[in-house]
């Protein structure tokens, strides 16, 4: 163990695939664990999700480093077994099958606790194992919906709207990780492991935090705000000459030092501006007010006087515009990896490491179907001819058969 890679000596079985399970088992491998990505003989649906490049889905890439991966058959008993005997060598098993799979497969956690009293269990689902709709499938589109996030999420009186990039399924796999982070600590204290479960929904009702609490003190119902903020004002997107610039002045000595900037600082003096309180009262004649002073300044302009006052204050980037910033490179947020078919390729790399530290972040790229098999059997115990006889059987897909 060091202090860059916490997990190594972690071994973690990846029976999960598209999104929130392979984030939350590359967090553990970012970490140093050593990530067994179990898949169909089709492998992860991620690989097939377009973009692809030369055969490389860059969806795949972004969520599948320092894994190995092994392609079984899990309809054949033989493949089950397979799984058994690698969760009996694991101290992590992390799967986000429909509820009752597992156990249908006799995979589940008590079963597989018996032969190993260390394991530490994480089932990621939609609704999660208990309730009238834990049978369910879901996706993230369905659960931005179902939590209430498209409800709070779009221009004021416009359409609800998704969140540009897919938040449930991303955080239900970071507090899948936490879990697990947490379950290997208290481990070490009573040397047993434990199940952990989390959910789609669950991961993000719980991130709805203030719109909750709000609602559920005072009855009062969230709704769409655009750029701004139900609690804060002023606190949005303005536009400008050229573009927009986000303003944020959540207390009364930022709301001066804006009004100064912008040539007007008897608006902070103004009875219905005073407090904070008072600007979220009269939010839309705030704005109105603002955007017509913003509107005379360029983005570059604007950012450089907010920026001398210390008004909190940013652009609003494009991924190309971020990915090229100054900020992003002096942290070395983007490390290079490697790809059959693709050969050198970039990707951000985990914020835990530090940026001195950027370059160890891939450890192993993200693996071809099944590509680490052999590896992966021998190190439980199949001999070559018991991995021959598994291939011939259909139990396990060998990488010369057509792993890619």
């Amino acid at each position: 163990m060091n202090g860059l890679f916490p997990l190594t000596g972690v071994r973690v079985l990846d029976l999960s695939r598209v999104l929130a399970g392979p984030f939350c088992t590359m967090i553990l491998g970012d970490l140093g664990a050593d990530v067994i990505k179990v898949e169909s003989f089709d492998g992860d649906e991620t690989r097939r999700y377009e973009p692809v490049v030369n055969g490389a889905s860059c969806y795949f890439l972004a969520f599948n480093r320092n894994k190995r991966s092994i392609a079984v058959n899990l309809k054949t008993e033989s493949g089950r077994e397979i799984v058994r005997r690698l969760a009996r060598e694991a101290d992590v098993l992390v799967e986000n099958f429909r509820y009752g799979t597992m156990e249908k497969w006799g995979l589940g956690y008590e079963t597989l606790k018996a032969e190993n009293p260390g394991l530490i269990y994480c089932a990621v689902s939609a609704f999660g194992r208990s309730g009238p709709l834990k049978e369910l499938p879901g996706y993230d589109l369905m659960m931005q919906a179902f939590s209430g996030l498209m409800s709070v999420t779009g221009i004021e009186d416009g359409p609800p709207v998704r969140t540009g990039w897919s938040i449930t399924d991303l955080t239900a796999g970071m507090w899948a990780a936490i879990g697990i982070l947490s379950a290997l600590f208290e481990r070490k204290a009573t040397g047993e492991g434990r199940m952990i479960e989390t959910s789609l929904f669950e991961g993000q009702l719980g991130l709805m935090t203030y719109y909750a609490t709000t609602y559920l003190i005072t009855g009062e119902v969230g709704k769409r705000l655009g750029a701004s903020h139900f609690s804060i004002a002023p606190y949005q997107a303005f536009e400008t000459v050229d573009g927009y610039v986000i303003i944020a002045a959540p207390n009364d000595g930022l709301f001066a030092r804006l009004c100064n900037v912008l040539g007007v600082p008897q608006l902070a003096e103004q009875d219905r501006y005073k407090t904070n309180a008072l600007r979220v009262q009269h939010r839309r004649e705030l704005a109105e007010e603002l955007q017509g002073l913003v509107g005379a300044f360029t983005t570059e302009k604007l950012l450089e006087l907010l920026r001398e006052a210390g008004v909190p204050c940013a652009p609003i980037h494009t991924i190309d515009q971020v990915l090229q910033h100054e900020q992003t490179l002096a942290r070395e947020m983007v490390v290079t990896s490697e790809y059959p078919g693709i050969g050198s390729f970039r990707m951000t790399r985990s914020p835990l490491q530090p940026p001195a530290e950027a370059h160890k972040t891939v450890r192993l790229r993200p693996p071809l179907l099944s590509e680490h098999a052999e590896e992966i059997l021998a190190s439980v115990g199949y001999a070559d001819k018991d991995i021959k006889l598994l291939h011939q059987e259909g139990a396990v897909l060998l990488p010369k058969s057509g792993g890619v």
